[in-house]
């Protein structure tokens, strides 16, 4: 349940830059770049090769071929490609400045495929027809409201999906015939933003609907597809509040699988007699969020991934006798997306970690076969690369918080500077991946990277993950200033030398660390992050403004304002005293970009140094690659100038 988590941008191979004749490297035409100084080309050479990987993912399988839809880039963003055989050519289908990430075949034939894609990161997403025989794209949606892609109908001629078309913040339940746009119609008009189709019915009577108020509060519903009328399968005044994930109906209809920490710290795997709606649990042994699962068209095998201390666990369950199947070891690292083929015995799922980029996988679970689809192209060898160490320390009200340790290699002598890199979400967790860019930090300059899991994080219980909320937010920001004890007491680290750093909520923790604890390091790096939690929620979209309310706390409530005034790092500008590099996107709906804008118009008013770079081409972190590169970059350039000497 990561919904809400900042979403790092898919970075590839590419061909290497090419120096500029003046030997500095000069910013895309898109990004506004102030008080950056030169950045010299000649680190395009280095710093450039680790910027150069690929990495794919997952979308479909064809429902008659054996082949894989799949997301990877060959130019600046990610696009659609077709993949025919294990190991196979990568055939490029969509060919747009906007990366497209989502895309689902026709269940009925594989004529063509659905998928969306927004304009300059802005999430107004819109869906599409690719027709694959002739390559003709058709626009399905009205062109301005947000669209979200949910699930085919049963009989493979429907489509339901969420958009904000009646309202602009409201996202209704609407259904098409996508081969018809005549076809489209609102279904069910619903209220706030976290609402999301799950699954249709066998005899596609009934949508299986998940409303989410929160990460840690959701509720299930089936909607009529022929009224359009609404009824609750999940209790709505319970005393315990609930999370409910990924929901899908039983072959027979009868029942409903679903992911729910009802009763439990953890999201348990559980089926939901629809005529009781009481739920039978069935991973009761495993103390671990069951993070995503699948289940097989003919309902006979469901597959399913544990989040364990940040490491995927796959598992296969027999659903006629609720037995485990014996699965082949696989590669460690962080699963992605589950996906059966419709011959029952398939899975296909992306795998990634600190190793290599990401690729896309199957299982044959009947003879126990894995299959590499895609194999990512890095221009640095990673063999060597090293694994991601899991820490522990303990912070200021005696709680373990954990988090991982990537130290450079030993050619390093003497105490190494350390970068702290905070997650978003605050519903998110930091998983042992591939660390992209950030390799060129470790391997090169000899940075040690720590990604700490402070409270407020999943993967650890609902408990842990509500001990930021409201006025607890203070609380989330003293486990960062305990790890700088952690730090002080390792011999091969050096505290006198930190910078933090971090993207969305990331992003706020590092402006908040950056406040109320900049005696403790030399910089910050903020991406997209909020200034104030204040002007943050009084701005951000006005679809997901209630999601953030409960987690931030409610700024029209007097007593919650004056606190999250009191926090804020905008309001607390003399205490910043350490550079600070901010980076934004103009399109940005989550965090707008004045909230950026106006912390870094305050530090140079104060003279703080701090180099801006805001891209009026991007929106929630950048996906384009020339805009990655030079973010990269600036932020290597400036670690060197702030962090190194």
């Amino acid at each position: 349940m990561k919904r809400y988590c900042f979403l790092l941008a898919l970075v590839i191979f590419a061909v290497l830059p090419t120096p500029a004749q003046d030997t500095y490297i000069a910013p895309p035409e898109n990004l506004v770049v102030d008080g950056v100084p030169k950045i010299p080309a000649a680190l395009a050479d280095t710093a450039g090769r680790y910027a150069s990987f690929r990495s794919a993912s997952l979308l479909d399988w064809h429902p008659t071929k054996h082949e894989m839809l799949i997301a990877t880039r060959f130019a600046e963003t990610a696009q659609l490609h077709l993949v025919a055989m294990p190991g196979g050519a990568r055939q490029q289908l969509t060919f747009y400045p906007d990366a497209v990430l989502t895309g689902r075949f026709h269940p009925n034939g594989g004529d063509y495929i659905l998928f969306s894609k927004d304009i300059g990161g802005g999430e107004w997403y819109q869906l599409y027809r690719y027709e694959v025989k002739t390559g003709e794209v058709t626009l399905l949606t009205d062109g301005k409201s947000r669209n979200l892609m949910g699930p085919w109908s049963s009989s493979g001629d429907q489509i339901a999906y969420t958009s904000t078309r009646r309202t602009g913040k409201d996202m209704d339940l609407w259904v098409m015939n996508p081969s018809d746009p005549r076809t489209d119609h609102l279904l069910t008009q619903l209220a706030g933003g976290g609402w999301q189709p799950e699954d249709w019915s066998p005899d596609d009577r009934k949508i299986l609907l998940l409303e989410e108020l929160s990460i840690n509060e959701s509720y299930l519903w089936l909607v009529d597809t022929a009224t359009g009328e609404k009824t609750s399968v999940t209790p709505r005044n319970a005393a315990e509040k609930v999370s409910y994930g990924e929901a899908r109906f039983s072959k027979d209809g009868k029942g409903i699988y679903v992911t729910t920490d009802k009763d439990s710290e953890f999201h348990r795997l559980a089926y939901i007699d629809l005529e009781t709606k009481q739920p039978t649990y069935l991973t009761t042994s495993i103390h671990w969020d069951v993070e995503t699962f699948d289940l097989a068209h003919d309902g006979k095998l469901l597959a399913f991934v544990t989040d364990e201390e940040g490491l995927s666990v796959p598992h296969v369950r027999d659903t006629s006798n609720g037995k485990e199947m014996p699965l082949p070891r696989l590669p460690s690292g962080v699963i992605g997306r589950l996906r059966w083929h419709k011959n029952g015995h398939e899975l296909g799922f992306s795998l990634g970690n600190t190793r290599g980029p990401g690729d896309c996988y199957s299982l044959d679970v009947a003879t126990e076969k894995v299959e590499r689809w895609t194999t990512s192209e890095v221009a640095v060898k990673t063999e060597s690369f090293p694994q991601a160490e899991l820490i522990h320390w303990k912070t200021f009200d005696g709680k373990m918080i954990s988090g991982f340790l990537y130290k450079p290699p030993a050619k390093f002598g003497g105490k190494r500077p350390v970068l702290v890199i905070i997650h978003g979400g605050p519903e998110g967790q930091s998983q042992p991946a591939f660390l992209g860019r950030n390799n060129y930090l470790l391997n090169e300059l000899g940075i040690a990277l720590i990604y700490p899991n402070v409270r407020g994080s999943t993967g650890y219980g609902k408990t842990f993950s509500l001990l930021d909320n409201g006025f607890k937010r203070e609380d989330t920001y003293k486990d960062i200033n305990w790890l700088f004890d952690w730090i002080a007491a390792q011999p091969e680290l050096d505290s006198a030398r930190i910078a933090v750093t971090g993207g969305s909520y990331g992003g706020h923790m590092t402006l908040a660390v950056s406040t109320f604890y900049s005696d403790r390091i030399r910089c910050s790096v903020d991406i997209v992050g909020m200034s104030s939690l204040v002007t943050f929620l009084e701005h951000t979209e006005a679809y997901r403004r209630d999601l953030r309310r409960v987690e931030y706390g409610d700024e029209r409530d007097p007593k919650m304002r004056e606190f999250l005034e009191k926090i804020a790092p905008m309001n607390n500008i003399e205490k910043i005293k350490k550079p600070m590099m901010v980076v934004a996107g103009k399109n940005d709906p989550r965090v707008p970009v004045s909230e950026s804008q106006q912390i870094a118009d305050a530090l140079k008013k104060q003279g703080t140094p701090v180099w801006l770079i805001i891209a009026n081409d991007e929106g929630h972190g950048y996906r384009k690659k020339p805009n990655q590169d030079f973010q990269f970059y600036a932020t290597v350039e400036f670690l060197q100038q702030y962090l190194l000497k």
